[in-house]
């Protein structure tokens, strides 16, 4: 299986942008009537399709037709996407039960982002109120208050020394069935110039000859990620990406309450790089779409969601997702908001078969720059 890594390079040019047209078809029948009745009767027909098929988008979801939504999934896993937009665009009409939440799991194959949905869905239908979006020009105000904040703790970020526990595994993609490849814990330098350096400590509980810090731990062969700390969010809030974003649902994550934006950025604009290492090793740059999750207290965020875009038709690497959640440590007495999780998603063609690696970093043990990070107990057992 081919090696690949992902992380951020310097732009190309200016930012390209794309247009698109929605069409509708719409077929005619004979009616025989008079001229003047035959329209009467037109109009009634298609006033009462069009009355319909507003109220059939705006009713909630119901139980069976969730299952039912569910259950499609066995034949197409694709449709998931279907199934998420209409718990965040319908609601649901029924209480979540323990049932309902195994089903989920059984046949979303315990997808966290259909999860997060149903249960977003189970609130708003208990709270509506508490649940509703700000107007578009609050709205507009968040997103500047999230920028600000991001762009000033960029600038206010120290030099720190952090450990990552890193899981990685690899599926058929699809399946969501990752076997266990190899647990690494990695020491990684972080300072203020933006600069990361890395140092790969044990692979599999195995202590490895010390060596020089690296821009990445990609020596060590498989899928390796750069980027975690501040690059992803500057790059989504910096003024010149020309971000677009939109606002789609409320949320809770770990207790707090946020709002939830979609957001994308043009191939030109992204900075995103991958890179693929087999036989010979293949870059591209690509754009970047997905959401952030901004607290609706202290305008921070505290998760983001990202996709690869734009990749092109011949690359190896076919899709490359990240989640990073963050959290507030200490490092010499001063709180910051900094990586907690992340997983990294890659799905890549090796003849006939299409694998799916996936990478959990955990990031343990924020300390001063110039601490030595050590080995501990936990580092060395294996993600069940």
């Amino acid at each position: 299986m081919r090696s690949s890594r992902i992380f951020f390079a310097e732009s190309l040019a200016t930012q390209a942008r794309t247009q698109g047209r929605l069409g509708f078809d719409t077929t005619f029948f004979t009616i025989t009537a008079s001229v003047l009745e035959m329209k009467k009767v037109l109009f009634l027909i298609v006033l009462s399709f069009f009355a319909q098929n507003a109220f059939g988008q705006a009713a909630p979801l119901t139980q069976a037709e969730y299952v039912r939504m569910l259950y499609a999934l066995d034949a197409d896993p694709r449709k998931k996407a279907d199934v998420i937009e209409a718990l965040r665009k319908r609601g649901i009409a029924f209480v979540v039960t323990d049932g309902v939440r195994s089903v989920t799991r059984t046949k979303g194959a315990n997808d966290d982002e259909l999860k997060r949905a149903l249960e977003e869905a189970e609130r708003r239908r208990q709270n509506p109120e508490s649940t509703k979006l700000p107007s578009t020009t609050e709205s507009a105000a968040l997103i500047e208050n999230a920028r600000k904040k991001t762009l000033e703790a960029v600038e206010e970020m120290p030099d720190f020394v952090v450990k990552q526990q890193i899981q990685r595994s690899a599926a058929y993609a699809g399946t969501n069935n990752f076997r266990n490849l190899d647990r690494l814990v990695v020491a990684v330098s972080y300072k203020s110039s933006g600069d990361e350096s890395y140092r790969v400590l044990s692979v599999n509980g195995l202590l490895q000859p010390a060596t020089e810090s690296r821009g990445s731990y990609e020596g060590v062969g498989g899928t390796s990620s750069t980027g975690e700390f501040v690059t992803m969010l500057a790059t989504i809030f910096k003024p010149e990406s020309q971000t677009k974003f939109d606002i789609v649902q409320t949320d809770i994550i770990r207790t707090y309450k946020t709002f939830v934006y979609e957001f994308q950025v043009e191939k030109d604009r992204a900075k995103q790089a991958i890179t693929a290492v087999g036989t010979s090793t293949e870059s591209t740059i690509t754009g970047m779409k997905g959401r952030i999750w901004i607290d609706s207290e202290i305008g921070r965020v505290i998760r983001v969601e990202s996709e690869a875009t734009e990749i092109p038709a011949n690359f190896p690497i076919r899709s490359a997702r990240r989640t990073i959640d963050y959290d507030w440590v200490k490092i010499s007495d001063e709180r910051y908001l900094l990586p907690l999780i992340s997983d990294v998603r890659l799905t890549m063609r090796e003849k006939l078969n299409v694998f799916e690696t996936r990478n959990v970093i955990r990031f343990k043990d924020y300390q001063k720059y110039g601490t030595e990070v050590k080995i501990l107990d936990d580092d060395i057992k294996p993600e069940p």
